[in-house]
This record gives structure tokens, sequence and C-alpha cells, in this order.
């Protein structure tokens, strides 16, 4: 059954990617354009290396796509990193069908649960596109899977390394898998003393487990320290503008609502029960006690509820990952008659259930539907294409030489637009490029032909404010076109080039 849902939607989940491609979707969202740039500038830039990977967003997805988007045709698509996101998807959907199945013993629950997850249209818009989500959803699902069937086919040796190896790829994708994995691990310390290890053996095979991804995030924060000098990026990269600022309680209510607008009131209500059942079953059933490791994938939340709390702007994205615990709740729900009535009357009761649960999915959920809440936020910038289109014509030539400053934190996505007029990373100077920037920060006439600036996203980015604060920072430089915000100056004395 898992096998099968994974495989289903591996092919499902192509042809869906191929639609949005045809639609113009892969790479409307910004983020979508900026973890290209990130994989791409490892080896294209001006000062290329290991320092290009960065240490804002986890490594794990732009290593993956490193050495595919060094190829133009993927780079400028997206195309390598669209197929890492639906063999993720398929991973995801088999493991939530995985997880369904061995807390229900039900092969009609697992497939309940895995259609919740793989036709959600916001899901499967992700999954199409170079965003990380998907990577997240598939290891930390994968992990939870691994480990509840460790702790009952395999509790002894709890496959301390493949499960370690797994959390750890999981914390190297997004941050959200930093509260799981923590959660997940201190549910199985308790399912393996609910099956009868004694306290400490279980905490010691348990440990065995989690010494893997301790190491990721240990080595992610020294690399962090050494790249930005910071050992946790702060949060000083938005502008604290949404209205749960400080108030715990509308962050919540924040994700809750997100997630409702993805999936419908009525899925929402059946997964937090499944959840509430989830919970129930792992803390008081002895023989079910890997369940609460299942319940762990909730703790997704807690990244975009700290973020929200921090008044970081809303995005519907965050709440995405919560689709594959809602999925598995719904799943559980599916299941719950295999134990209060007997093996025949609840393979029926399953049945039903499971039934009248695909038929609420396809009646709340549309798998292509156009005003899906994430297909929707992710073409929020498609309108400012075009007027960026006309600044791209103002640099003239590509390969020219003529370096181009911009700041990649706030232009990253800008960058990869350009590359269909033919220009290449390493023609921007940009923060990564370490010293020779901060000398352009200082003086940029000796390194950059062009200035980019973003002047209005946010209130402008870091070249608004230190043109702003450093009225001699654009002296030599003169305005030469603008549009959808960016502004771009030209170094004077110097003919923009318009010939192509």
């Amino acid at each position: 059954m898992p096998f099968a849902c994974a495989l289903a939607a591996a092919i499902g989940g192509a042809i869906v990617a191929w639609q949005y491609h045809r639609l113009g979707l892969t790479l409307t969202h910004y983020d979508a354009r900026g973890h290209l740039v990130v994989a791409r500038r490892i080896v294209d830039s001006i000062t290329p290396g290991w320092q290009q990977i960065g240490a804002v967003w986890l490594p794990l997805p732009h290593l993956l796509n490193a050495i595919p988007v060094q190829v133009d045709v993927f780079y400028r698509t997206g195309a390598s990193a669209v197929v890492i996101s639906i063999a993720a998807f398929a991973i995801a959907t088999g493991a939530i069908a995985s997880i369904v199945l061995a807390l229900t013993e039900s092969a009609a629950a697992a497939l309940a649960g895995a259609a919740v997850f793989a036709l959600n249209p916001n899901v499967l818009y992700l999954q199409s596109t170079p965003m990380t989500e998907p990577l997240l959803i598939a290891l930390t699902t994968l992990a939870v899977a691994m480990t509840g069937r460790a702790i009952v086919v395999a509790r002894p040796a709890l496959r301390a390394r493949s499960l370690g190896v797994v959390f750890a790829l999981a914390c190297l994708t997004r941050y959200e898998a930093w509260p799981v994995t923590a959660c997940a691990l201190l549910a199985a310390v308790w399912s393996c003393w609910r099956h009868g290890d004694p306290f400490t053996i279980a905490l010691q095979r348990v440990a065995a487990i989690a010494r893997y991804p301790a190491l990721a995030i240990a080595a992610f924060a020294i690399f962090s320290r050494v790249v930005i000098g910071q050992w946790f990026v702060s949060n000083d990269f938005f502008v604290p503008e949404n209205k749960a600022l400080n108030d715990p309680v509308m962050a919540a209510a924040e994700i809750l609502w997100g997630l409702r607008a993805m999936s419908g009131d009525i899925l929402f209500i059946a997964g937090a029960a499944g959840l509430v059942v989830l919970v129930a079953v792992g803390l008081f059933n002895r023989r079910r006690a890997e369940a609460l490791v299942a319940a762990a994938l909730v703790a997704t939340a807690a990244v975009p509820w700290l973020a929200f709390y921090a008044g970081h702007p809303f995005r519907i994205r965050y709440m995405v990952p919560l689709v594959a615990i809602e999925a598995i709740g719904v799943g559980v729900l599916a299941g719950v008659p295999r134990s209060a009535f007997g093996v025949r009357r609840a393979h029926v009761a399953n049945v039903a259930i499971a039934l009248a649960l695909l038929a609420l999915v396809a009646f709340e959920l549309r798998p292509l539907d156009a005003s899906a809440p994430m297909v929707v936020e992710a073409q929020w910038d498609r309108p400012n294409a075009p007027e960026r289109a006309r600044v791209t014509a103002c640099l003239g030539r590509p390969g020219s030489g003529q370096t181009i400053m911009a700041s990649m934190g706030s232009l990253g996505h800008y960058m990869q637009e350009t590359s269909r007029a033919g220009f290449a990373i390493r023609d921007f100077l940009h923060e990564g490029n370490g010293d020779i920037w901060l000398a352009a920060l200082d003086d940029p006439l000796p390194f950059a032909e062009w200035i980019l600036i973003e002047e209005k996203a946010e209130g402008g980015d870091m070249l608004a404010k230190r043109a702003r604060e450093q009225p001699n920072f654009l002296s030599g430089y003169s305005r030469t076109c603008e549009g959808a915000g960016l502004a771009l100056y030209v170094r004077s004395g110097s003919s923009p080039r318009t010939d192509r």
C-alpha cells in the first residue's frame, strides 16, 4: 500500500508539475527563484566556493541541486529542482500511508490519509516548484515512519545510524525539522519505555539516534559563524509588520486559519480529532505507544508560530507542512473502529469511513484549484515581472564584464530572472562575495559599473538604506532606469550599452 501510494503520487505529481509549467507558474514564487540562485552561485560567482552555500537557508536542498543547475536550461526552468520536489512528494505520500497503516492496520484508512495529503492543491503546487517544503515533509514523515517501525519491529537496535541520518538530513533542509526531531526523539524514549525497556536503556538507544541531527545542527551553526559571523541568523531580514507581533494567541490563530484555508473546515476538524486520538493512544495504550512519535509532526507549527510572534509577515506556505499531520490524523480517525469492534465489523466500518472521507476529499479538495491559497500567494510578485524586464533591458549586453552591484537578500529572485536575457550570477556583486562586497559598500566606484536598488519592498533593501544614510554612496552614479520598485544607477561618464 505505501509503495503503491508513492508510485501513484510520483506519476500524478509529474503530470501536475507539467501542467503548472505550461501555465508559467513553476517559478512565479520569488523564493523558488531564490533557491535556484543559491544552488547556482556555488560555482557561478565572482568568488565561487563553499562559502556561497549561504547561512540563512539550510544547505541540503541547494547542495542536491548544485550540480544540475550549472546547466543553463535547468537553472532557467528549475526543472532539476522540480524533479527533487516530485520525488519528495512521492516519498511523503508513501510515508504517510505507512504511518497510518502501521497504526490502524487498515489499508482503507491508509489510503484515505494519503489522499488527504496527495490531493491537496497547495501541496501539489509546491511539489511542482523548486521550493524546499516538499523535501522537508518527505524527510520528516520518513523519519517518523522509520522510528515507529523500529520501536515495534527492531526496538533493541532502533536502527540508530539510518534513523539518525534521515533526521539529520531533515534538520539540514528547513528549520521546522528541528522541533519535529526533538519531539519525535522524546516520544521515542517514551514509546520504548512503554514497550518494556528500562528508562535509562531507552534513553541511551534514542541518544544514539539523536547524535546525528545534533551534529548536523552544530556543524551548520559553525558554518554560519564562519560565513556571516553569527551562530544563528537573527530576525533582522524582515520588517516586523504582522498583527500577531508579541501576541502568542494571535500567532497561533493565524496558523490555524491558514491550515483551514488550505483544507476546508471539515477536513481540518477531522484531522484535529484524529490528532487527539493519536496523542491519547500514544499516552495511554502501551501497545501503540509509538503513535506519539507520529504526533510529533505537529511541531512543524513551532517555527511559523515563533516567526509570526516576532512580527514576520504572514505566509500561507509556512502552514503547508502541517497538511502531513492533518492527513495522518484523518487516516487514524478512519481506523478508529478497529479498536472498538470485532475484526470483521471493524473492517467494514473502516472501509465505510474511509470511503466517506475520500468523498469528502473529492468535495473539499480540487487538486488543480487555481484559487488555492498557495497558488494565489505564489503569484503576488507576477505583475512586477514585465516592469523588471524593462530594467533588465537597460543593462545592455550580457557578458560585457560590467559588474552589477545588487543585494542578493532582496533581489536574488531578480538575478534568476535575468538569466533569460543571458546574464550569469557572476555578473552581479552581492553579499556572498565577502570582502569585495564590503569594500564596495564603502566605495562602489572601483567595483561596479551598475548599482541596482530595491527601493520599495519592506522599506527598501540594504543598498537603499545605505543610500539614505550616506548621501555620498551614489556619488559618481546617475539614475538611468526604474520599474516595479527597482532603481538602476550607472556609473557617470559611462554610456549604458543597448546593443544585445
